[in-house]
């Protein structure tokens, strides 16, 4: 299925970037921005209000991250065509992405082109892995094993992050509209399933797979 005029929502936190992307994908004959976001919530607004071909999402943002906000999207509209446009380039984030059924991953080092010609191939239901995710790509789907946070839910895996960001208890019930009492409930299964007792192991945990910076 070819799109004669992709239309685009472009979430990222960084007004610079989304200045700098906005002006690549509209100087293309077939693409046009319809919208941006600068977190996570604002993008779950904007991709219901001005329904675009194509999605694309940063991962690290205020508030919700890039792959709450799609697994939360997603989960209204299973159509929904995301492509997830980051600094991270690791397995678990790639694996993470795509179990959620998010169809495109692609580093903010990649060449201006690979960004058009990922947004083209998604907004026609065609997966996209950039040449530079293509190594984690292989060893995700050969194997899970080794990875200590294959067990976690989605949700533990967003509450696991911003522990290991040294979020405390009630700033992540707020971040993420849950209740304190819930969140906890959420931090004692993943230390529980990782092993882990206390905030420290978890940033490191977090370091070493490369899901934060040190």
């Amino acid at each position: 299925m070819v799109i004669n005029n992709i239309s685009v929502l472009l979430a990222d936190d960084h007004e610079v970037v989304r200045a700098g992307y906005c002006r690549l994908l509209e100087a293309t004959h077939d693409i046009t921005v319809v919208a941006e976001a600068e977190d996570g919530e604002s993008a779950y607004t904007n991709y219901f209000e001005h329904q675009p071909d194509v999605l694309v999402m940063d991962i690290s943002m205020p508030g919700i991250d890039g792959l709450e906000a799609s697994r939360k999207i997603l989960a209204k509209d299973k159509n929904a065509k995301i492509l997830i446009f980051s600094v991270y380039e690791n397995e678990v984030y790639l694996t993470r992405a795509l179990d959620l059924g998010v169809l495109g991953y692609i580093s903010k080092r990649s060449a201006s082109q690979v960004m058009i010609d990922a947004v083209r191939q998604i907004a026609s239901g065609t997966l996209f892995v950039g040449q530079e995710m293509m190594p984690f790509l292989v060893k995700s789907r050969n194997s899970n094993d080794g990875d200590p946070l294959s067990t976690l839910s989605p949700r533990e895996f967003e509450v696991f992050l911003l522990l290991a960001d040294s979020k405390s208890v009630n700033e992540i019930a707020e971040l993420l509209n849950l209740s304190p009492k819930t969140v906890g409930h959420h931090c004692t299964h993943l230390k529980n399933k990782l092993g882990i007792n206390d905030i420290t192991g978890l940033t490191r945990l977090a370091i070493r797979q490369g899901l934060i910076n040190a």
